[in-house]
């Protein structure tokens, strides 16, 4: 049974590094900040990701199931904006159905965000993705295809860049 995910004190001082460093335009890594309006407040709100690339095409993942970000991402109605060396671009991010999203989940859980050295993701992998999933890198594409339900992925298509 995957464990429930809760942000603690790690994560947001881990969050606050990685989006200063975004906002000064350093590159980390496949991190970019993503910029939606908060579905309650209205105001934008800033979380730093990974995106995830196959076949030439973006990805956001939710290894974290649905948590604040992918609810605001929904009622946006999927309109964002990533930054990413002080370059921004406005998305369109669009849910995928289960039978698209479990082989792209299914590659990053084995492989990673592009440019992540192997032996850091592994270690990210077993100790911040595993718990809250209820599949492995082994586990079968009909796994994934369940996990998708409470762990959607968003193809991200580029609208205009700013």
């Amino acid at each position: 049974m995957a464990k429930q995910y809760r942000v603690s004190a790690f994560v947001r001082i881990n969050n606050a590094m990685i989006s200063s460093l975004l906002r000064l335009g350093v590159h980390v890594w496949s991190f970019s900040l993503l910029t939606v309006r908060g579905r309650k407040s209205g105001k934008p709100i800033e979380t730093p990701l990974a995106i995830f690339v196959q076949d030439q095409k973006r990805y956001l993942l939710t290894p974290y199931g649905v948590v604040n970000w992918v609810r605001n991402l929904r009622a946006a109605g999927g309109e964002a904006t990533l930054t990413r060396n002080r370059h921004t671009e406005q998305i369109q991010a669009i849910e995928l159905e289960p039978e698209a999203a479990a082989p792209i989940l299914r590659e990053a859980v084995r492989t990673g965000p592009p440019g992540i050295p192997a032996a850091i993701f592994r270690g990210y992998r077993s100790l911040f993705v595993l718990p809250y999933l209820n599949v492995t890198a082994k586990s079968s594409l009909e796994e994934y295809e369940r996990e998708v339900l409470t762990h959607p992925v968003f193809l991200l298509q580029s609208v205009r860049e700013g």
